[in-house]
């Protein structure tokens, strides 16, 4: 049995979908799974070993280009695939595999795809409330899988595997101390500082888990999250400072993956490095603002989420100082800190 998935660009929603291949593996042991995502999302996809190969997906989000995913889809029609799904649910992410004349063609109605997905499945979003069983239900036929309840439980949750050698190799890379213990902090958020936990909260947290507790923090993300590293930098004293790197920006994501996996707890904003860290099976604290987990939660027994506010509020700015969202402000570093130490970090 030869699959192809259609997979998500975001971060995140990639994490989310390797429980839709974990779940195939576990129906169909012997089943090859390809998936087609953005190529930054190899490092992720080779860390997955229920996924056989990583197929670049050339073209922008957003970019519909019919003549090149009909000519992407005609090459594919050489690997004989026996079902197609796709994850996203616009238009032209179901073009491939109709052009690659992949038999079955499983996926939610999303855009009006009639036509182009021949297993094409109505979506209830109450009867599915997670985007990981709207993920694993198109791994079962849609006769049996008719709501989140139908599906076997426990969902199998992402989960990367790493190498050893390579999380050693690159911490000696970056010159990261041995001795010390590591916590990581991720951050940043896609939306901007309405997301994010306040950079001085941040520091705050830092300054004691080096200063009291002898650890050591590696700030992550991308390239548009170093200044906020460099917020939490500047808030802390020199010696705090030594212990302290901003690697945002500065490492590939395979990189940064291992670095997380060399981590004893993870602090992260909503973000996709957040679902990263849960498929690493570190303790996690999981700070929400305007954003909800009641979708898209970390995935992990040693996850919690602190998150003083209900509902879901589609905020852009903040409504405190520097940007940030009063119900971010609100959780103060004793609450991470309390939560670390439930988490059994050796923090008391």
């Amino acid at each position: 049995m030869k699959i192809l998935v259609v997979g998500p660009s975001w971060v995140g929603d990639m994490m989310m979908s390797q429980s839709l291949y974990r779940t195939i593996k576990a129906l169909h042991p012997h089943a090859q799974i390809d998936v087609m995502a953005p190529e930054w999302c190899r490092p992720l996809l080779a860390k997955m070993p229920e996924v056989s190969q990583a197929i670049p997906m050339p073209l922008g989000h957003g970019k519909l280009d019919i003549g090149e995913r009909r000519r992407l889809g005609v090459n594919l029609r050489k690997n004989g695939y026996d079902q197609g799904i796709v994850l996203p649910n616009s238009f032209k992410s179901a073009l491939v595999p109709f052009f690659a004349k992949i038999a079955k063609r499983t996926g939610w109605r999303g855009e009006m795809r009639y036509g182009l997905l021949n297993d094409i499945r109505p979506l209830n979003k109450v009867a599915f409330p997670l985007m990981v069983q709207r993920y694993v239900a198109l791994a079962y036929d849609k006769q049996i899988i008719k709501s989140a309840t139908d599906i076997p439980t426990p969902i199998l949750w992402p989960k990367l595997v790493t190498n050893k050698q390579d999380v050693t190799h690159v911490m000696d890379t970056f010159n990261i101390e041995h001795s010390r213990p590591i916590i990581g902090f991720c951050p940043g958020a896609e939306f901007g500082p309405a997301k994010r936990w306040p950079h001085y909260h941040y520091a705050a947290l830092a300054e004691k888990m080096i200063s009291e507790k002898g650890y050591q923090v590696l700030l992550f993300g991308s390239q548009k999250d170093n200044d906020a590293g460099e917020d939490i930098r500047r808030s802390l004293t020199k010696n705090a400072q030594q212990h302290c790197h901003n690697f945002a920006g500065k490492t590939s994501l395979d990189q940064a993956v291992n670095l997380i996996d060399a981590c004893q707890a993870i602090v992260s904003n909503d973000s996709g490095l957040m679902h990263v860290a849960a498929a690493l099976d570190k303790p996690l604290v999981a700070l929400y603002g305007p954003s909800s987990p009641d979708f898209t939660p970390p995935l992990s027994n040693k996850a919690e989420v602190i998150r003083l506010i209900s509902g879901y509020h589609k905020v852009r700015k903040g409504d405190g100082d520097s940007g940030y969202h009063q119900s971010l402000i609100d959780i103060q570093p004793q609450l991470v800190i309390d939560a670390l130490a439930r988490l059994n970090i050796g923090i008391e």
